[in-house]
């Protein structure tokens, strides 16, 4: 199901749940085994996957690390991150390939994530490995089982120094309302909800800035226009959500009674896929060339942040991180070109990530020679 209509109205219909184990019958009395990376996203207790009270006691706990206050206290650090990237691409190769994915685009939001909960330098790398497996649907079942086994260590780890050593972040709040109340959260939760916004809190944004590069950059037309200031970095984060989602298809829904969607009946128990990618090509909603990545379009929403209750608690964070990253990266290489043709560029193996593998681009080229 493809309709922006029908997606909106489901993903706010609370006879939509996240629960497995309350809502998908097959799952929940052992009939269905999940034995791919598709089990790290459906086995899972945190606020992904949770329903009703659940759902509102542990976004509750999360919320408290992205109010305005705190989101609007990181914009001179997520600035001071992003001259330093620059500064370091400057001085490197100016007329050889770069991979901005892996130069800029991944260590803008993974600095920013790790300070928010206070992951130290010498977890990151493991980190990255374990979220880049999170999103890597082509792993083999055996390769879904040692990912989920290595996430749970590197996670048991992190929490144990974090317990050895609190700070003044998230992680160590939700530690100590865990500690202190166990009501709050359960071990399990605890674990799995620091999971959930280490890999989610970062991988998004990574695709948001891979993506509203590699437009601006084939579409000579519409990066003119921001520069010229008749179109706003606003306008390049909304129409790149809409064109390319960070976020291609998002398991799993499950219908808690039946529900009539148009012509189409979803029966109580049946999964639902969120496919964020589609939608935003919905041409009823977007117009015979919701194809096009033009930045003057009149309708521009999308739902690539969700909708409803579930709606991306990080959606201002990564706003203000890419609206600082893409004008600062664009003033300081404006002669930038892909370093490869558009349709050479390979996606990361995976039909819920909607990146690239690597973004090769060119910083420069008038300095060769």
């Amino acid at each position: 199901m493809t309709s922006h209509h029908h997606l909106r109205s489901l993903l706010a219909d609370p006879r939509v749940s996240k629960d497995p184990v309350q809502h998908w019958p097959g799952y929940a009395e052992g009939r269905v085994r999940l034995d791919s990376v598709l089990a790290t996203w459906v086995g899972v207790r945190n606020m992904f996957n949770a329903y009703g009270d659940d759902h509102r006691r542990l976004r509750s706990l999360v919320s408290k690390a992205f109010t305005p206050r705190r989101v609007n206290a990181l914009q001179p650090w997520i600035e001071s991150i992003t001259d330093r990237l620059v500064t370091d691409l400057a001085a490197g190769p100016q007329d050889q390939p770069v991979d901005l994915r892996e130069g800029f685009c991944f260590p803008v939001p993974i600095e920013v994530i790790c300070a928010l909960f206070g992951v130290a330098e010498e977890h990151r790398p493991e980190l990255r490995r374990v979220v880049d497996g999170v999103f890597d649907t082509a792993a083999t079942p055996e390769e879904a089982a040692a990912l989920g086994e290595d996430l749970y260590k590197i996670m048991n780890v992190f929490i144990a120094d974090k317990r050895a050593n609190p700070g003044d972040d998230l992680a160590s709040a939700l530690i100590s309302a865990r500690d202190e109340d166990g009501s709050q959260l359960d071990e399990t939760e605890l674990i799995d909800t620091l999971s959930l916004v280490l890999s989610a809190g970062h991988e998004t944004t990574v695709n948001l800035l891979d993506q509203a590069i590699t437009a601006l950059l084939t579409h000579p037309d519409q990066l003119a226009l921001v520069r010229s200031g008749e179109r706003s970095w606003d306008d390049v984060i909304d129409e790149t959500m809409r064109w390319q989602a960070p976020v291609a298809n998002l398991p799993l829904r499950y219908a808690v009674e039946d529900i009539q969607v148009g012509d189409i009946l979803i029966r109580k128990g049946d999964r639902i896929l969120a496919p964020y990618a589609a939608t935003g090509r919905d041409p009823e909603r977007h117009g015979a060339d919701a194809d096009s990545f033009d930045l003057t379009r009149a309708v521009k929403d999308h739902l690539a942040f969700g909708h409803g209750v579930h709606y991306c608690l990080g959606a201002p964070l990564a706003r203000m991180e890419v609206k600082t990253a893409l004008p600062a990266l664009f003033a300081r290489f404006p002669n930038m070109r892909l370093a490869v043709a558009a349709d050479e560029l390979a996606p990361v193996s995976s039909f819920i990530s909607n990146g690239h593998a690597e973004l090769p681009v060119i910083l420069n080229p008038e300095s060769a020679g």
